[in-house]
C-alpha cells in the first residue's frame, strides 16, 4: 500500500509540475475545487493520493461547501507504519479517516475561534473538539491548525499538523 501511495504521489507531483503555473493562479483566487487546490498547494500529495484511493474525491470536487482539515505530507509521515498498513488493507476505514477531516459547510477561521470548547461533527459522523489557546487553534487537544483560509471554489482548507484518527 505504501509503495502504491508513493507511486501515485509521484504521478500527482509530476502532473502538478506540468500544470502548476496556470493552475496556481486560479487556485490562489479560490477558483478550483478543494481537491485540486490541495494538489496545487504542493504539501498535500499524500492526502490527495489517499483521497483518490478511498473514493471521496468526486464528492469533494463537486459538492460543498466543505471545510477540509488538511494534514500535510509531514503530518502523514508521523503516522505509524502499522496504522498506514491497517488503513491500506481496509478501504472503508481509510474512507472513514479521510472523512474525519471534512466538515460540512464553509467554516472560516473567524467562526472556528468562536467555537472554543465546542465540537464540530465531521462527515465521518464523529466529532472534533476545538480549543483556542495562546492565539492558536487545536483540534482534539494536540492537533494544531497551522494555516487557515485556503479558499477553494467549494469550501475552505485549514492546514493541520497531525492526522486525525477517529476512535474505532
Amino acid at each position: 500500500m505504501r509503495k502504491s501511495i508513493l507511486m501515485l504521489a509521484a504521478v500527482v507531483v509530476a502532473a502538478v509540475a506540468v500544470l502548476a503555473p496556470a493552475a496556481t493562479a486560479r487556485s490562489a483566487a479560490g477558483e478550483t475545487d478543494l481537491v485540486t487546490t490541495a494538489v496545487y498547494a504542493g504539501q498535500f500529495t499524500t492526502l490527495a493520493s489517499l483521497l483518490t484511493a478511498a473514493g471521496p474525491v468526486d464528492t469533494l470536487k463537486t459538492g460543498g461547501p466543505y471545510t477540509a482539515l488538511a494534514p500535510t505530507d509531514a503530518a502523514f509521515a508521523m503516522v505509524p507504519k502499522a496504522t498506514l498498513a491497517k488503513l491500506g488493507k481496509n478501504p472503508a476505514l481509510l474512507k472513514k479517516v479521510l472523512l474525519h477531516h471534512v466538515v460540512n459547510g464553509a467554516v472560516p477561521a473567524s467562526t472556528v475561534v468562536t467555537l472554543n470548547g465546542k465540537s464540530v461533527k465531521t462527515a465521518a459522523g464523529a466529532s472534533v473538539k476545538i480549543k483556542v489557546a495562546g492565539g492558536n487553534v487545536f483540534l482534539n487537544g494536540s492537533t494544531k491548525v497551522t494555516k487557515t483560509e485556503i479558499k477553494a471554489s467549494n469550501g475552505i482548507i485549514h492546514v493541520i499538523n497531525k492526522v486525525l484518527i477517529p476512535a474505532s
